[in-house]
């Protein structure tokens, strides 16, 4: 329980720690590059499950 409260506290104060940062200029476009930055690990990570999902169903003999 006390591992549900701690994590529920860390994503509450980073909410308002990137609510505060996103009012400055700078702040915005650190978080867009953070964004970009997540996106692209998200797609090499989705592409890279595909290619492996794709190269074990080639090896998988078919009944």
């Amino acid at each position: 329980m006390k591992y549900i409260v701690a994590i529920l506290v860390g994503v509450g104060l980073g909410f308002l720690v990137a609510h505060r940062v996103s009012k400055s200029e700078q702040g915005r476009a650190f978080l867009a590059k953070m964004d970009a930055t997540a996106k692209d690990l998200s797609d090499a990570v989705s592409q890279g499950y595909r290619e492996r999902e794709s190269q074990l169903r080639s090896r998988t003999p078919r009944a």
